[in-house]
């Protein structure tokens, strides 16, 4: 059951909704991924294995997870808990929070983890490196998340913001806990993160429809 909280109230319908995969979609994109890094076992496939597993896990900003150090260090935007299973990132507001991360996440970091340590780095701090051993950049990242939701047969643009938004979705539609998403997200007002009720209410419609005997019935006179 949803949690009643009275400082919470109804998302206006007039904003537009961010657009999330649904489940899956979401699923489907990670499993191409997975599959192709593993078949064709290339650095840059596991890399962005592990990059897709992780934006889909914590639902980190873009600037959150390039931001990513290997390792934590005195001045790090954010690391890899890798004992703990959880990613801590530097906020907007330079807000720090922690998210835990899933295994399957944490399986695909640890064999990048590895891959990378074999790579000529000319950042060594960076989590996630571009050919030319930097910082992975945003555009890089962009086009790469498109190409490969295009290859994994996809029928709509997938760009990073997205795997929040899904993210953010699916956690509201499995815990029904607001709060949670938001201190996740890191959102400082409850009313950015009341927008995702608006996509809980369509996944929850869409259900009715498919599974409610009285929605099946056409024609029905009352």
């Amino acid at each position: 059951r949803s949690r009643h909280d009275p400082d919470i109230k109804a998302p206006k319908r007039s904003k537009l909704l961010p657009k999330a995969l649904s489940v899956e979609q979401a699923l489907a994109l990670i499993e191409f991924a997975a599959k192709e890094a593993t078949e064709k076992d290339e650095w840059e496939l596991n890399r962005d294995h592990a990059l897709i597993e992780l934006l889909y896990s914590s639902g980190l900003r873009l600037s959150e997870l390039l931001g990513l150090d290997s390792e934590p260090s005195r001045d790090s935007l954010g690391w890899i808990d890798w004992n703990e299973g959880e990613v801590s990132v530097l906020g907007k507001g330079n807000k720090r929070r922690t998210i835990p991360v899933g295994k399957p996440a944490m399986l695909a970091l640890q064999h990048w983890k590895t891959q990378r340590a074999l790579l000529p780095l000319k950042d060594q701090r960076a989590l996630f490196v571009s050919i030319q051993g930097k910082r992975l950049g945003p555009r890089t990242v962009q086009a790469r998340l498109r190409s490969m939701a295009i290859r994994a047969g996809l029928p709509t643009h997938v760009h990073p913001h997205m795997m929040r938004h899904s993210f953010a979705s699916h956690v509201l539609q499995s815990s029904h806990d607001l709060r949670a998403v938001q201190e996740m997200l890191g959102h400082a007002s409850i009313a950015s993160t009341q927008i995702y009720t608006a996509l809980d209410f369509q996944h929850l419609a869409k259900a009715y429809d498919s599974a409610h005997p009285r929605a099946k019935v056409k024609g029905n006179k009352s």
